[in-house]
């Protein structure tokens, strides 16, 4: 059953505590300890940053005066709960998942007592609970880091979280998960295909940084506008982060292009299903006895 297939995977990752720290919590440590690093290095230059006429939005709000919103910085957190260091570190827990019954060669007594799409889905079940915790984790380490930067800079704290607010950052974690899971797919498909740990981890890595940079260095000189099908289809995290816009709402969602949203579902898909189903279908046809 799905339930036990569940059950065991959750139970074996439970036990492997470099990959709980690692794919959980290092990711918030960090953003925590360079977030507390970074209000203290400007706030002893705020007066040079201050009058710099060129200073970025968002320098100019951490030296505002202005009461710091901690229901509006969630949104903002929530956001950014897919960000570059959260895919990196969350890949590391799923490419042990996935691979892990490879490498330590356990396929053949595992296989015996369930099926073998339930053994797949079990596994895509717990990468979806570890997701999950490390996104809450991460916003914790923001919430932490806003109260932070607001006692460096000696500004007051104010809670605003309409009924609104509190859907916006449900959409945009759903959206933040979706990611991760697109994310990670490709590495199951990885795993399953080599029977390679490293594999499943670096296959998505190489395979994202052409992604980001696809739309913007090499398809533009060829003719194809950022909006355009092609380039689109070819970064799924572009697409999600199009959407993510769109819930966000304001000047920026007005600015995204009519079609946009079909696109940016169907780049998801594409990156998500295809390589799910690959996986699966190439399991159900694996040799298990040869590991």
């Amino acid at each position: 059953m799905w339930s036990d297939a569940i059950r065991a995977e959750a139970f074996r990752l439970s036990k492997s505590r470099t990959t709980w720290f690692w794919s959980v919590f290092f990711a918030p440590i960090l953003l925590l300890v360079g977030g507390a690093i970074s209000s203290v290095v400007i706030d002893a230059n705020a007066t040079k940053m201050a009058a710099d006429p060129e200073a970025p939005p968002e320098l100019t709000q951490m030296l505002s005066t202005q009461p710091l919103d901690l229901g509006q910085a969630m949104i903002a957190n929530a956001a950014g709960l897919s960000n570059a260091l959260v895919l990196l570190f969350i890949l590391i827990g799923a490419a042990t998942v996935y691979a892990g019954d490879y490498r330590w060669e356990t396929w053949r007594l595992v296989s015996a007592r369930n099926t073998r799409p339930n053994l797949l889905l079990g596994k895509l079940a717990v990468v979806v609970g570890l997701a999950l915790v490390a996104m809450l984790a991460m916003l914790v380490s923001g919430t932490i880091s806003d109260l932070i930067q607001a006692m460096v800079f000696e500004r007051d704290l104010a809670f605003t979280l309409s009924a609104g607010d509190v859907g916006q950052i449900l959409l945009l974690a759903g959206l933040c998960l979706l990611r991760i899971l697109q994310f990670t797919m490709i590495g199951l498909l990885a795993a399953v295909m080599t029977r390679s740990l490293l594999v499943a981890l670096f296959v998505p890595l190489v395979l994202g940084i052409a992604q980001f940079f696809l739309p913007m260095q090499v398809l533009p000189p060829m003719g194809f506008l950022p909006d355009s099908w092609l380039s689109v289809l070819v970064n799924p995290g572009g697409a999600l982060d199009t959407l993510k816009t769109l819930v966000r709402g304001g000047p920026d969602a007005a600015a995204v292009a009519d079609g946009m949203v079909l696109k940016a579902w169907l780049s998801f898909a594409l990156w998500t299903l295809l390589p799910a189903a690959g996986a699966v279908a190439w399991f159900n046809r694996q040799d298990l006895s040869k590991e």
